[in-house]
């Protein structure tokens, strides 16, 4: 494979693509301990490994259907990371002691969805970047 010549936003795809996964990993894990107790916590776990295939995808074939499959996935993406942000910030507040400290260090964390949602914003900067 010949690195030489790569623009910015291959790599970034191909970064993309790999962040992805390792956030799958994570977030199956995580949602998994908590016995997928509410429906939305699929989505991420469904979601993250789509994402890391188109991305990887695009750093090797510049399709244009494939670039706007995964477009409109990165915004599903960011809209999906914000609405886990509200999901995990409200678990922190339920648990025992409300929004302390503590609570933020053993609830769920709540930095993972906006980091979601980061890193779906990095795509469509990959995306509309000329």
């Amino acid at each position: 494979m010949n690195w030489i010549g790569w623009p910015m936003a291959r790599v970034v795809f191909l970064f993309v693509g790999v962040a992805f996964f390792a956030i799958w990993i994570q977030v199956t894990i995580s949602h998994y301990r908590q016995n997928f107790h509410h429906k939305a916590m699929w989505v991420p776990v469904v979601s993250a490994p789509i994402f890391s295939l188109l991305a990887v995808l695009l750093a090797y074939y510049r399709l244009d259907w494939l670039l706007y499959l995964f477009s409109y996935l990165m915004w599903f993406g960011v809209v999906a990371g914000g609405i886990g942000f509200y999901f995990h910030f409200h678990g922190v507040g339920v648990r025992v002691g409300g929004y302390t400290m503590r609570n933020f260090l053993v609830g769920p964390p709540v930095v993972l969805p906006i980091l979601f949602s980061a890193l779906s914003v990095l795509g469509l900067l990959a995306y509309y970047w000329r």
